[in-house]
């Protein structure tokens, strides 16, 4: 009885301070920053790697040729070994829409030590440097952008200063499994690196989201972006770190108008979204993986179980401090459901989200020892050991 109400007390504990403590992470009011329209607008290169991607090119990529952009801008589209056409497609889709200029690219197979697509990035921003824009357009191929999205990322960094300026893409929710898993995922994020953190220059918190970074030139190559995170599974996070590390002033926040179009309709997709990198966020540690269990299962699985078996012996303590733990969750999930446009009532469901991605975390851990590691678009890479940016 009393380890029951000692953990319900320490899940309810860990909320008061995730609600005050954690950078305020659960609110969803972070938009790109105060700007104005910059006296001249510098160059961009917008960069996009693709593989595979011919079924949500046609979503996503006219929205990037019809930029409404004052100043030079030119899209670098890399075909890194696509199979379904990925690269015609995309000509033929520049012919049909026009707008900005296209340049398909292909990288070939990428040399050892390359992960993920750092390999397709560092192809495109070569081409893109040819051209020596002022800032480099990051941008996933299933990311479709609204046609100011260019002209205001560019002006909130020149406004205010920042080296990187990157937006949380909108992900989809259609599915039923979407609509569960989804905004528990950014959820998530948010927790791990807060947005307000993010932007402090004192602060070592460092984040991005890969489908939409806008980074100057200076500071990538001050970094030695893409080379120096070469490695990195997780690459947007590592890239802003490199970036912070190197000086520079970056800034993450929630997006308005910058949509994922990729559908991720089952379970066994989401799945597969979430193991592909969970444990690396983990740096491949079994006891940070152990910490993470057993983190999960205080802060998100107590606070039901202790509810429930205070209701079912009849112990007023376990049930009021599991249910009071329990309510600042939910409470503190409704600004991202309502920032999702979902029912509400998918709040007090967040235990049962959280224990779904503890499941994948450890299966991503399992798939790493039996030597599969990460994977992107079909491609598996051997972890090196170690990596230089976990060192």
């Amino acid at each position: 009885m009393s380890a029951v109400v000692w953990t319900a007390a320490g899940s309810l504990v860990a909320w008061l301070w995730l609600l005050l403590g954690q950078g305020f992470f659960w609110r969803t009011d972070l938009r790109l920053p105060p700007r104005g329209e910059p006296e001249t607008w510098p160059s961009v290169c917008v960069v996009v790697p693709a593989r595979d991607e011919a079924a949500v090119l046609p979503e996503s990529l006219p929205s990037l040729l019809a930029q409404d952009y004052p100043g030079q801008a030119e899209i670098f589209l890399v075909d890194d070994g696509s199979s379904d056409g990925t690269g015609q497609l995309a000509r033929a889709l520049a012919d049909r829409h026009g707008g900005l200029p296209l340049t398909v690219g292909s990288p070939g197979e990428p040399p050892p030590g390359w992960t993920g697509k750092l390999w397709a990035v560092r192809h495109g921003i070569d081409l893109a440097r040819a051209r020596g824009p002022r800032y480099l357009l990051l941008t996933d191929a299933d990311i479709a952008h609204e046609p100011d999205s260019l002209r205001e990322l560019v002006a909130a960094a020149e406004t205010a200063g920042f080296d990187l300026v990157s937006l949380m893409a909108r992900l989809r929710v259609a599915s039923r499994w979407e609509r569960l898993v989804v905004p528990a995922f950014v959820y998530f994020f948010a927790q791990l690196y807060p947005f307000r953190w993010i932007a402090k220059k004192g602060s070592r918190t460092a984040a991005a989201a890969g489908g939409c970074v806008l980074v100057s030139a200076e500071a990538a190559e001050r970094a030695g972006i893409p080379d120096s995170i070469r490695h990195a599974v997780i690459d947007d996070v590592s890239l802003a770190r490199a970036v912070k590390r190197s000086g520079g002033h970056i800034w993450l926040g929630l997006a308005e108008r910058v949509d994922s179009v990729r559908p991720y309709p089952g379970l066994g997709d989401l799945w597969r979204m979430v193991s592909r990198s969970a444990y690396a966020q983990l740096r491949h540690s079994p006891l940070v993986l152990l910490g993470t269990v057993l983190g999960l299962t205080l802060i998100y699985l107590a606070p039901p179980v202790a509810l429930v078996f205070g209701l079912v012996t009849g112990h007023a303590a376990p049930a009021l401090l599991g249910g009071l733990a329990w309510l600042v969750m939910t409470a503190t999930y409704i600004p991202m459901l309502r920032y999702y446009r979902q029912t509400l009532w998918l709040a007090p469901l967040l235990p049962f989200t959280a224990f779904l991605y503890l499941l994948m975390t450890v299966d991503s851990a399992v798939q790493h020892y039996r030597g599969r590691g990460a994977a992107w678009k079909g491609r598996t890479y051997a972890r090196p050991d170690p990596a230089p940016e976990q060192r």
